[in-house]
């Protein structure tokens, strides 16, 4: 019986030719039956590729195969096993190959997707949600927003993710539809707003009284809730816009629909200074006062806190998006000391109104670094505090546990839904690969991503995508783009 080389993350390099038992199969006969049973049906079969399962004993098989049934894993293997054991309806030759998880892009704006190129990080007049970010989803028509989620999630397609959390934005059902439409797994959610907060007032198509806020949260939940890849999350857009009255009844509507709040918190310093000013607390603590501060929040970037802010995340089980291409403008962040204490922090590009790519691959090597200039460099030591490898299960198992998809997704083994992605190592700047783990996690950006599965089914293979033409979004926004783009010259001027 030939068995699969399965190698831990911490054997691999001086264990290269371990042998072990197929993963997935390890308690079951399968292997042993091979040649006394016909082949099975299967919908999807990879074969040849290595994979970098992030299962629990992080294993990685060789010259393995993956075969799918629905939207779920059925089985990993040796290669050489699968042809006897399965007979798939479709079938994927991924020699030269790497199979990973699926990346969750743990805070994401559909709607500023068009200021991509736009945007400069560096040149900045103000508070930027208020000054820029608001003032361009305001001109946006719903069909702005449909193609922006065109554009957006076929961006994060072809670069390894297929599950992204929108923070909340307009016109939400138009994120839904083209999620649907592109294959992807998310969270949409809307802009909530319900006062002007301080710093002049909002544009009036941004504010809803209270009662409308939570009402058109609780519709479009309700109006998501059996899509079995997209989903809606309730939102609160940050502390400076919406009342204490909505805070309070957001978090029972949690509660009440068994959903989470994706929320902005401490990210910036006149949010801090707000919170002690009228309620002589910091953003975690004010929010725990009140009772909302749980594991149904979800809260991104979460920058400005202190070790005892820290544990507070840890005990009340809240989670966080760390958006480094991003969070590093503004300070040092946490992310060291909430692994630490599994505080369920993810990893999120925050769109392109950051930095412009929604590259997670590109948004894990900011975190090592940004972890080692806060954690490592000012002791004068050469231990990162994070490494690469370690980012990369962050941004696949956490990413997972932030989005209440743990059982689900996060890593490869039997039972688990099929988002799968396939990773080239044979490029240029990839030579020579001999670790699949260290070429995944130091050597890979998202243009490395040839095929990706989502839900069991091929969403982009070999760099094209199988489930619809781009070409009429491109159409209307070669002409609507100008118009976008007048409208948000007006608003900021």
């Amino acid at each position: 019986m030939h068995r699969v080389k399965t190698i831990s993350r911490r054997k691999f390099l001086a264990a290269g030719t371990m042998t072990g038992v197929a993963a997935g199969a390890a308690s079951s006969p399968a292997l042993g039956l091979i040649g006394l049973q016909p082949p099975a049906e299967v919908d999807l079969l990879i074969s040849g590729c290595d994979i970098v399962t992030f299962d629990k004993a992080d294993r990685v098989v060789t010259d393995g195969a993956i075969a799918v049934q629905g939207n779920t894993i059925a089985w990993i293997g040796a290669a050489n096993d699968a042809a006897g054991l399965y007979r798939a309806k479709q079938t994927i030759n991924a020699r030269g190959l790497i199979a990973m998880p699926g990346l969750t892009d743990t805070h994401y704006h559909t709607a500023q997707q068009f200021l991509r190129g736009v945007h400069k990080v560096s040149h900045k007049k103000g508070p930027d949600w208020k000054t820029y970010l608001i003032p361009f989803e305001t001109g946006l028509e719903p069909e702005d927003v449909y193609c922006s989620g065109i554009a957006g999630y076929t961006s994060m397609i072809s670069c390894g993710t297929t599950c992204f959390l929108e923070a909340g934005g307009p016109h939400p059902d138009e994120m839904g539809r083209a999620a649907d439409e592109v294959g992807i797994r998310g969270r949409i959610a809307l802009n909530t707003c319900d006062i002007d907060g301080p710093g002049g007032p909002l544009p009036k198509s941004h504010i809803m009284t209270t009662s409308q806020a939570l009402k058109e949260n609780e519709a479009l939940v309700k109006r998501w809730q059996k899509n079995p890849r997209v989903n809606a999350w309730l939102s609160l857009r940050q502390i400076l816009v919406n009342t204490e009255e909505l805070r309070v009844s957001m978090s029972h509507l949690a509660e009440e629909l068994d959903t989470t709040i994706h929320t902005h918190l401490s990210e910036e310093t006149d949010e801090v200074d707000y919170t002690i000013e009228n309620y002589q607390l910091r953003p975690p603590g004010y929010f725990d006062k009140i009772g909302i501060f749980n594991k149904r929040l979800h809260c991104a970037h979460s920058v400005l806190l202190t070790d005892a802010e820290v544990d507070l995340y840890a005990r009340r089980d809240v989670s966080v998006a760390h958006c480094a291409l991003w969070n590093y403008f503004l300070a040092p962040h946490q992310i060291y000391a909430m692994t630490r204490q599994n505080v369920r922090v993810g990893l999120g590009t925050d769109g392109p109104g950051s930095r412009g790519t929604l590259d997670m691959f590109q948004v894990m090597h900011y975190a090592v670094m940004g972890t080692a200039i806060a954690n490592s460099m000012p002791y004068h030591s050469f231990q990162l505090p994070l490494d690469y490898a370690q980012m990369l299960k962050i941004a696949c198992v956490n990413g997972a546990r932030v989005a209440n998809l743990e059982s689900k997704t996060g890593c490869l083994e039997k039972g688990r839904l099929a988002d799968i992605v396939l990773v080239g190592r044979n490029d240029f700047d990839q030579y020579p690969s001999t670790d699949p783990l260290v070429t995944l996690a130091e050597m890979t950006t998202g243009r490395d991503v040839r095929t990706v599965i989502v839900d069991g089914r091929v969403v982009m293979k070999d760099r094209e995508f199988l489930t619809l033409d781009m070409e009429p979004m491109r159409r209307r926004m070669a002409k609507q783009y100008k118009v976008i783009l007048d409208r948000y010259d007006r608003a900021i001027s």
